[in-house]
This record gives C-alpha cells, structure tokens and sequence, in this order.
C-alpha cells in the first residue's frame, strides 16, 4: 500500500480537533499497513502547524492566500498524490474536507468514501464503517487498493497529542487562479463553551418546556462540574445558542457522563452522543428511542428530578 497522504485544517495557528483525530488513526494504520503518513497543510502558518504532527514528513502550501481557495487547494492537493501515489487520502468531514475531497477524487480517479466513522485493518484488508442515511445505518465498506480518499466524521475516535519529535517540512508553492480569490472570511462566532472539551454534559430537550427552567439544568451541571448541552428543538427555540447543539447538525461529543434530560432521541441527535462512555436518560416516555443508547434510564418528571439531583450533590439531602 502507498502512503497515507493526510490534509489538515487548522485555525489561529492551531490544527483543529479534527484534524489532531486524523493524525492519530494515520499514525495507527501506518503501523498496520508498514505505509508512511504525509501530512499536508494550507496557508502561511502551514509549516508551524506541520513542525511537530507526528507525520514521517509534511508538505506546508503557500503563495499568497490564508484562507480555503478551492482550485488551489484542490491543484496542490492533486500534485502531492500525483508524486506520493498514496493508498489512502484522509480529509475531515467538514465543509471544507467534503468539498476538496470529492474533488480530488474525481480529478486522480480515486475511490470516494464519505462519512467515515470507523477505520480499521481487518485480515489485511483495509475497511471502512460509514453512516448513511443520516446514520440510521452503517455501511462496512472495502477500502480499494488502488488507492481511495476518505472522509472521516468528526468525533470518530480520540485525538493524538503532539509528537516531541520534529517532523521535516518541504514547501509547495501555490499560485492563487486569475479570476477566482477569496474576498473575507466569516468567522462564527465563539460560543462561551465547548461541548466538545466536557467530561461531563447536562443535555436538555424539548422536556424542558421553558426557557426559565435552564437555570435548574445549570444548577445541575455546576454541582455535577460540567455544562449544559441540548437537542435542536432548544436552539430552534432560541433558547441556547447553536454552539451548545449536540447532534448531526451540531456537535459531535464523547464526554465520560452524558445526562440526557427530556431528550426523545432522534436519530440526528443519537449520532451525535452515542459514543458517550456513560449515557444517563431520563424521559418521561418509556418509549423515547434515547433509551435505545442509554446505559441506564429513567421515567421520571425531569422538573422534579433536577432540583432534587442538585440538592443531593451539594450535601443538602
């Protein structure tokens, strides 16, 4: 198998979560497959953010632009596989990831393999576990020899810490095409927390019927030192900002507990928390398919639980 050829995404000089995530399952499989793991990234912090990735090389691509310029990025992208002839192309499962991805694959004729949430040598064999319809099913997919690129969900597996060792990075210098340049980039903005990052998540739904019962949940996640999550229907409620959303749609978390109150479980939102090491429901409808994931639930009024969870964890019970 050739090298696995690995595009990374990074942000204020930082590579993102999902990035450090693909380091870490290329670093796995190199071991697996005896194949080296390139790394390539975009922009004039590319090479800082290459310097210690843990690759066994990096390729950092500059000419001018410090945001995604799809043509560039997508002609850059094509030179490196063209001279590496990788087995493996992994991007994240971004807006961005997707869209060079798919590019890419068509233009060097490589297999196409979105929604990666699974990745692991079997037998000798490469395979693929992919979520498809909206993760309602799970697809087990022969990764080709010949060579394919994968997109990988978010969230799929822990992300690695930074190598102590250096890694070696040569330039690729990337003129920016006439006609088509990136004219501002906007930013989102910062939520007050990152779901992503807690141990512990108090998630909220529909069950919590108003926006003045938050304070009960937060409450709640203070005495328990974690934060409040929710489902989609509390952000369409504007009651929690789109940051806090767990779900397809969302976030995608694994914290050590998730206390998951007055959510049914949809599938979008299930295939943002399944993986959670402990899953804690309570609903008062004993057929809410949250049950499904749940490690241990209960029908219970949430109103009523919250205050009184709270109290006992403060000492007053």
């Amino acid at each position: 198998m050739g090298p696995i050829v690995t595009v990374l995404e990074h942000q204020g000089g930082e590579l993102t979560q999902a990035s450090r995530e693909l380091l870490a399952k290329a670093r796995e499989l190199s071991d697996a497959l005896a194949a080296p793991v390139t790394a390539v990234a975009f922009g004039p912090e590319a090479a800082a953010c290459l310097a210690h990735c843990g690759a066994a090389d990096g390729v950092a691509v500059t000419g001018g632009f410090d945001t995604y310029v799809p043509t560039v990025w997508e002609a850059s992208l094509r030179a490196v596989v063209d001279e590496l002839k990788p087995g493996l192309v992994l991007c994240a499962n971004t807006t961005l990831g997707m869209d060079l991805g798919a590019s890419l694959a068509a233009q060097a004729d490589l297999a196409m393999i979105a929604y990666v949430c699974g990745l692991d040598v079997n037998e000798g064999k490469l395979q693929a576990v992919c979520q498809v319809y909206a993760g309602k099913l799970m697809a087990e997919v022969d990764v080709p020899t010949t060579g394919a690129v994968l997109t990988v969900l978010p969230g799929s597996w822990p992300a690695g810490s930074e190598s102590q060792a250096e890694t070696p990075v040569r330039p690729l210098s990337a003129a920016a095409a006439p006609g088509l340049e990136p004219t501002r980039l906007i930013t989102p903005e910062a939520g007050d927390v990152d779901i992503t990052r807690a141990d512990i998540l108090v998630s909220v739904g529909r069950g919590i019927e108003d926006p003045d019962n938050l304070e009960l949940a937060e409450a709640l996640a203070a005495a328990l030192g974690g934060v409040v999550s929710c489902s989609r229907p509390v952000v369409d409620a504007g009651w929690l900002p789109r940051t806090r959303q767990v779900g397809k749609s969302g976030q995608t978390v694994k914290p050590k507990l998730y206390l998951a109150l007055g959510i049914s479980g949809a599938p979008e939102h299930l295939q943002g928390m399944k993986d959670s090491e402990l899953i804690v429901a309570i609903n008062s409808d004993p057929g809410a398919p949250i049950f499904d994931v749940a490690h241990y639930g209960a029908t219970v009024d949430i109103l009523e639980l919250m205050p009184a969870l709270t109290e006992q964890l403060e000492g007053g019970g």
